[in-house]
């Protein structure tokens, strides 16, 4: 038997089903109340915001019977805490149950000591609006990945908890058996050889920085990065290559720390791309100029593919380099000795 829900009373109701008969209260409620998470379940079990058969319970193991009548009320989600703002939004894509946008640079996506304002989160709440229909309770917009603050691309943020649920669990398979699909480019020092490979380390805490991140020998979290040479821009006395980027896990300022291990920072990383100066310095003009006009990263994420977590259909999103780093390839070009591409 299907749930059947009141949106004026805002409440779930449902009879326990002869299957069903004998599970715990949480995984039945969390099954019938789809957009809900299980965690969820629980918060609002506790709460006393369900009963059966009238009678409130309050224990999520309790154990239900078949033909027990089951209640539950939703309560209205309660406003963000971050602010809404008004502020210009490059959207691919919207529907009821997410928004793909394009990620400007010099934009942090979500509220933190010291970025308060002038997040994506609250371009997002000003944007959809009373769209967000609720996650975890409050009405918010659902960060399932992040971009850093100066890396642009395409970016997939649920309206719904059923979305979060759905897109989450995709990101945290990383598209190993599942549909997800990132693809980032970046322009790189040097020429990496071989052209093509995969990039596996443990990455954790810089313990000489703690506001970095490093390849480490012991601790830290696995990183998988398959990258490949796609154009080489210069040849005896400079050399700048693009190289495509897909990630496999999803760990803090990744591609930029590989890059680094590999021995091809990223170019305009002042993070990870130190002892650079003489590199730079060995640019054309034009290029040089270019760069520090880009002053952040040369970082883009340019394709996010992922399964819509309501229809089902597979979704690929596109995104042109942005302006600046569009500048400075121009600049490489200009004063190119030799491609390679493939």
């Amino acid at each position: 038997m299907t749930a059947s829900s009141s949106d004026a009373q805002n409440m779930l109701n449902f009879t326990v089903p002869p299957e069903w008969s004998g599970k715990r209260l949480d995984v039945v409620v969390a099954h019938f109340a789809e957009e809900i998470s299980r965690s969820r379940c629980q918060d609002l079990i506790r709460q006393k915001t369900l009963t059966i058969d009238g009678a409130t319970i309050s224990e999520p193991k309790y154990r239900v019977k078949q033909d027990q009548q089951i209640c539950l009320t939703l309560p209205q989600p309660i406003d963000a805490v971050p602010a809404a703002q008004q502020m210009e939004l490059d959207v691919l894509f919207e529907d009821d149950a997410l928004i793909v946008v394009n990620k400007a640079a010099n934009m942090v996506v979500h509220p933190a000591p010291g970025s308060e304002e002038g997040t994506l989160v609250n371009a997002l709440l000003h944007h959809c609006g009373d769209s967000l229909s609720g996650i975890g309770g409050v009405k918010r917009p659902g960060i399932v990945h992040r971009l850093d603050k100066d890396t642009t691309g395409v970016m997939v943020v649920a309206k719904t908890e059923q979305a979060h649920n759905h897109l989450a669990a995709q990101f945290a398979d990383h598209g190993r058996t599942g549909p997800l699909e990132r693809e980032y480019l970046a322009l790189v020092w040097g020429e990496p050889r071989p052209d093509k490979g995969k990039i596996e380390t443990l990455i954790g805490r810089d313990p000489k920085n703690r506001i970095k991140q490093a390849v480490l020998k012991s601790g830290g979290r696995n990183a998988i990065t398959h990258f490949k040479l796609d154009q080489v821009f210069g040849g005896h006395k400079w050399t700048v290559s693009r190289v495509k980027c897909r990630l496999e896990t999803g760990r803090t300022h990744q591609i930029r720390v590989h890059m680094a291990h590999l021995g091809h920072p990223l170019l305009g990383d002042a993070a990870y791309g130190a002892g650079v100066d003489s590199k730079k310095r060995n640019l054309p003009m034009p290029a040089q100029m270019a760069l520090k006009g880009l002053n952040r990263q040369a970082l883009h994420a340019a394709l996010l593919g992922f399964e819509h977590p309501t229809s089902g259909e597979k979704m690929r999103f596109t995104a042109p380099l942005p302006e600046d780093m569009q500048e400075l390839e121009n600049a490489l070009s200009a004063e190119n000795e030799g491609d390679f591409s493939q």
